[in-house]
């Protein structure tokens, strides 16, 4: 058996307990992967109040609080208080490729789960290309047969004049 032995954690536990300083959460821990064309976050918040749990969303940064609340009375007397209480709140930076209006949340056996699908992304795409007839240049008014350098009776250049 494996005794871990921290004694900055027992100085900070005994400190706590004589000033009567609450305790200071430790950050949520959270896990998150890529599965296909969705992101996945889980994060560990055993204890909390669904009532307390709030997840926001703003600039393209992804808000989650929670807290957890003391279940004992108030005059009680610790033997041993390992279970961390109060705020914990973190924040993560999503990016652009992201679609932020449709994060969905989960809070189930003590685990927040926030899923981020992936914005469909700009797929290329193939252009058809058109194949004229020989001799049509396909540009409007191309119709029109001209030879160059030759003119007929009474059609005369712009800014020609007959003597």
């Amino acid at each position: 058996m494996l005794l871990r032995f921290d004694p900055f954690r027992d100085i900070d536990r005994l400190t706590n307990e004589i000033l009567g300083a609450p305790r200071v959460p430790q950050p949520m821990p959270m896990d998150c992967y890529r599965h296909g064309d969705t992101f996945f976050l889980h994060f560990d918040l055993p204890g909390i109040d669904i009532d307390t749990l709030e997840v926001t969303e703003e600039n393209n940064t992804l808000t989650v609080r929670a807290e957890r609340r003391a279940a004992v009375p108030q005059d009680a007397v610790y033997l041993v208080a390992e279970r961390p209480t109060g705020a914990y709140a973190r924040r993560l930076v999503v990016g652009d490729g992201l679609n932020v209006d449709a994060i969905t949340a989960d809070y189930h056996d003590g685990v927040l789960t926030l899923t981020l699908p992936v914005i469909e992304p700009a797929k290329p795409r193939r252009i058809d290309v058109g194949h004229s007839e020989p001799g049509d240049s396909g540009l409007p008014g191309a119709a029109q047969e001209t030879i160059s350098g030759q003119t007929t009776e009474g059609d005369q250049p712009a800014g020609a004049t007959t003597s």
